[in-house]
């Protein structure tokens, strides 16, 4: 039998967390003796003591682990199998957050495009021609709500797009995956928008659809300007229409609201 201090540097422990351990319910002393206090550990607490540390070096919590240390070896390894499942999980989503900062810290990109899932949306719009990105607001005016356009990069010419109208035609944009980047104050759409779109290059992501552009304003009159792009998850998932357009739902005619 040993002491606390004994079994602490055998396992190299403190012996304030064996104190913690027996506290918790999680790894009693053999024995106390009733004359002096002192707690007695033998080979069976020595054993729990090191699959606890083993626990814990899979990230369980202690909690966690006063639910599973008594388990059967078999419910073990699965419980086990479950832990390096999360953990994998765990990686890739720490992965793609480190590739996240090293493309922003490479591109010294101006946005910060993020992934995320929108639903239905309706609106009216009436559809313009565009014949340069210089005459947009000429054509639809200087500060429109919204605007619409079917592209499947940054503009360098003519293009269709379609801008808030009260009296225009009523539009449907179904629920779609999109990489949503909010454009700083001071940063051009212009060049936001091909920065998105070199984003998506590198991702290897499609435009499956519309980019929304929306000129929002607060109660104080701080406006700042949200772009939304349909994706899918490769350039195969997504054929081009007529003129540059995506096809199906992606068109002006396949978002519209016949009732």
């Amino acid at each position: 039998m040993w002491r606390i201090g004994e079994l602490a540097r055998m396992a190299g422990v403190s012996e304030r967390t064996l104190r913690h351990y027996d506290r918790i319910g999680l790894l009693a002393p053999a024995a106390v003796s009733r004359e002096t206090g002192y707690r007695w550990y033998g080979a069976a607490e020595l054993a729990r003591l090191e699959r606890i540390r083993g626990l814990q070096d899979l990230g369980l919590s202690l909690r966690r682990i006063a639910e599973i240390a008594d388990a059967p070896e078999s419910q073990l390894r699965d419980l086990l199998g479950e832990t390096i499942e999360d953990l994998r999980r765990d990686i890739a989503a720490k992965t793609a957050a480190l590739a996240a900062a090293e493309d922003r810290l490479a591109s010294a990109s101006s946005i910060l495009p993020q992934q995320t899932a929108v639903g239905e949306r309706r609106l009216r719009l009436r559809t313009v021609h565009i014949d340069h990105p210089a005459d947009l607001a000429a054509v639809c005016g200087p500060d429109p709500t919204a605007l619409l356009t079917w592209l499947t990069r940054a503009p360098d010419g003519a293009f269709t797009a379609a801008h808030a109208d009260d009296a225009g035609d009523p539009l449907i944009l179904p629920p779609r995956r999109v990489v949503r980047a909010v454009v700083p104050p001071g940063i051009g759409l212009v060049p936001a928008g091909r920065e998105l779109f070199a984003w998506l290059d590198r991702r290897r992501l499609a435009v499956a659809g519309p980019t929304l552009e929306e000129h929002l304003a607060d109660a104080d009159g701080s406006r700042v300007t949200v772009l939304e792009v349909p994706v899918a998850p490769n350039r195969a998932e997504t054929q081009a229409g007529p003129a540059g357009r995506p096809a199906g739902p992606a068109s002006p005619e396949g978002v519209r609201d016949t009732a």
